[in-house]
This record gives structure tokens, sequence and C-alpha cells, in this order.
């Protein structure tokens, strides 16, 4: 009894060429895998990093929120030392003056200049309260994205050590393939690649006058074929539908 990869299939049913050849098909089957697998990593690895970048970018924004506030502050710390400075100047005019009208003038101002100021702190004292949240959301915040990122980073190290176990089990795949593929007549190769490269698996089982592969009836002269009767007889029998090489199930 020989064991291929999709059952147990009676040696004496087989020519030696399509036991060869199923060997073939199972190695391929292994190294194509594979390669897929390899091929996906990169893409894998790119996903993990943009979403890196994304915390990353989440992190920047909020550190810019808090750094526009506190750049708000500074500006209106600004404004109400200059106003401040205008009101002094106003009240020591208003001592100077001489005139009642002048001084009343003054005294306006003065009102006015006063209730800027108010108005200004008022907007400060605003600011500072948004500041303090500000603060407080941003650190809760790059706390998580931290540790969001340092979870993505452990997980591109994870990737990149499946990329070099992959690229080693490929290259072992590789080297049995190169093993299987020696003993195979060189026209039995030919058919297999052609048909391989196309579809897989290339070869595939008859079940009940039935292509596994493209699930079609074959004709009576395949079913003859597989069953080794007639001139076709010792030959690869391919089915008539799908092109693939069969053999009974």
């Amino acid at each position: 009894m020989t064991v291929f990869a999709r059952g147990a299939v009676s040696a004496f049913m087989l020519t030696p060429t399509l036991e060869k050849l199923l060997v073939l098909q199972d190695r391929d089957s292994k190294r194509l895998g594979l390669e897929a697998q390899l091929k996906a990593v990169p893409g894998d690895i790119a996903l993990v990093e943009k979403k890196i970048a994304g915390e990353k970018a989440a992190i920047t924004d909020a550190r810019a929120e808090l750094m526009a506030l506190e750049s708000k502050k500074k500006l209106l710390e600004g404004e109400i030392g200059s106003v401040e400075t205008k009101l002094g100047k106003y009240k020591t005019q208003q001592m100077q003056v001489r005139k009642n009208d002048e001084f009343q003038a003054l005294g306006l101002e003065i009102q006015h200049t006063e209730a800027a100021i108010a108005t200004l702190e008022g907007q400060e004292l605003e600011v500072m309260y948004a500041i303090d949240e500000a603060k407080k959301k941003f650190a809760a915040a790059e706390a998580l994205l931290k540790q969001n990122i340092s979870g993505h980073e452990t997980r591109i190290r994870t990737l990149r050590e499946r990329e070099t176990n992959l690229s080693a089990e490929l290259a072992v795949a590789q080297a049995d393939v190169a093993a299987a593929r020696a003993p195979v007549e060189e026209p039995a190769l030919r058919v297999y690649d052609r048909i391989a490269a196309r579809m897989q698996p290339a070869c595939v089982s008859v079940r009940g006058n039935t292509c596994s592969g493209c699930h079609l009836r074959v004709s009576s002269e395949v079913e003859s074929a597989v069953r080794g009767k007639g001139d076709a007889a010792g030959k690869l029998a391919t089915c008539d539908q799908c092109g693939r090489i069969v053999y009974l199930d």
C-alpha cells in the first residue's frame, strides 16, 4: 500500500510513472504552500507597520492639540500683559490731568480696559482647564498607544522569525521537489509541468467515471485508459474535460 497526500491508493492500480508523479505532486504542493505563506509575510508586516504609523500619528496629533492649547495660553498671557500695561498708562495719565472732562474720559478708558482684562483672564482660565484635561487625556492615550505599538512591534518580530523559518523550510521543500523530479521520465515530466503550470493539482483520481478535478464525467476512452485497457494501457491518461492527468480511485 502506497500512501499519498490525497489518501491511500493501491499500488497495483498505478503505473510506476504515476506513482512518481504523485510523489512529485505531493512535494510540489508543500513547496507551493510554503511559497504562498512566504509571499504573504511582507504584506502582513506592511499592515502592522501601517498600524504602528497610525498609533504614532495619534500620539503626535494628541501632543499637537496640547501644544496648541499651551500656545493659546501664552498668547492670552501676552495680550493680558499688553492690556495691563495700557491700563497702567491710563491711570498715570488720569492722575496728571487737570480738566474734569479729560479725567472722565480716561476713567471710561480705564473701565473698558479693565473689562477687557477680565474677559481675557476668563478666557485664560478656560484654556488652563482645557490644558489640564488635555494633559490627562494625552497621558492616558499615550500610554495605551505605546502599549499598542509595543504589541505591533512584537508581532513584526514574530513575522520576521516566521519569514526566516519559512525560507529554511522552502529550501528543504525545493530540494525535495528536485529529488522527486529526478526519477520521472522526461515525457511524463513535460506533461505534468504543462498541466501544473495552469492548475493544481495536476494529477487527480477518477471516481465513479467522474474526474475529481473538474467534477465532470470522463469519456469511455479515458475510463478505459485509467483502467489500463486498450491501446492506452500503460500510458498517462488525461481528462478530456480539464486536461488533468487522471488515475483510477
